[in-house]
């Protein structure tokens, strides 16, 4: 099997968001013991195992170094970014994952279709998740809401971009929280006088995954919040700035078409190759 790693939503080198991207020279998916093996041996926080059906057919699975998920926006960049790269992979294609099936738009830049979004739930009291962040008794004028565009994650709000880039999170209260309700992250935001749509922070420690630098399921999800709630127009192209905080900004872009289907994705950077000598 051969492997990649590759930065997304950056055009340079150590930054962005890195993924592993495994590639299986057969057509079905090794055992998810080894996968998951893999992905720990490889550390990053989400690696991406591709199995080729046709010219411009996939099907891609996902997994931490704990378990696997059923989405990862920017690992799916990663992917046909590198594919692009590597065998020249352009135009229109399917990629099938176990949140549904998505079209792919690969070009210099690749924009992913992501699931109709969806409000999962309303925080009407969200004094403990603002505790986890250690942000203390702060009252948001926005509301904290659950919203999916594939995978669940809490949207949250807070002042401006120095009080979010100052949070601390409280690791094992914010794992207890998403898992309390069957979340995958904390989507932290807040907004800034300058030409991104937000500045943005996300914690997954639930997941193995304390912060990661890019995450575009959530940026996708929070597009559709920001909608929602009366912040950004229905539709249009609207860009996030994320990982500032680690050293790895990232910049995740979203458009919105008439009919409101949104689009995720940016441009990304292999910074490294090989192959796997392993045996299923």
């Amino acid at each position: 099997m051969k492997y990649y790693i590759v930065d997304a939503f950056t055009d340079q080198p150590f930054s962005g968001n890195p993924a592993g991207v495994v590639l299986i020279d057969w057509n079905s998916f090794p055992s998810e013991t080894l996968m998951l093996q893999i992905a720990a041996e490889l550390r990053y926080s989400e690696t991406a195992f591709v199995v080729q059906h046709f010219d411009n057919e996939y099907t891609v699975r996902y997994f931490t170094p704990k378990a696997e998920v059923e989405l990862c926006g920017h690992a799916t960049i990663a992917t046909f970014a590198m594919l692009h790269h590597e065998n020249g992979l352009t135009g229109r294609c399917l990629c099938h994952t176990k949140a549904g099936d998505l079209a792919i738009e690969v070009g210099d830049r690749v924009l992913m279709q992501m699931a109709t979004p969806q409000i999962v739930k309303t925080i009407d009291e969200p004094e403990e998740i603002y505790r986890a962040l250690g942000a203390g008794d702060y009252t948001p004028a926005l509301p904290v809401m659950i919203v999916s565009t594939g995978l669940p994650d809490f949207m949250i709000p807070v002042g401006d971009v120095e009080t979010l880039n100052r949070l601390q999170p409280d690791m094992e209260a914010v794992s207890a929280i998403t898992k309390k309700y069957e979340a995958v992250s904390f989507h932290v935001f807040a907004f800034a006088d300058d030409s991104y749509t937000a500045h943005v922070r996300d914690f997954a420690p639930l997941y193995d995954i304390p912060e990661e630098s890019a995450t575009g399921t959530a940026n996708a999800a929070l597009t559709h919040y920001l909608q929602q709630n009366g912040c950004i127009p229905s539709t249009g192209d609207f860009s996030f700035l994320q990982g500032e905080a680690m050293g790895r900004p990232s910049v995740v872009a979203t458009r919105v078409t008439a009919d409101g289907v949104i689009y995720v994705g940016g441009s990304a950077t292999i910074v490294a190759n090989g192959e796997l000598k392993v045996e299923n």
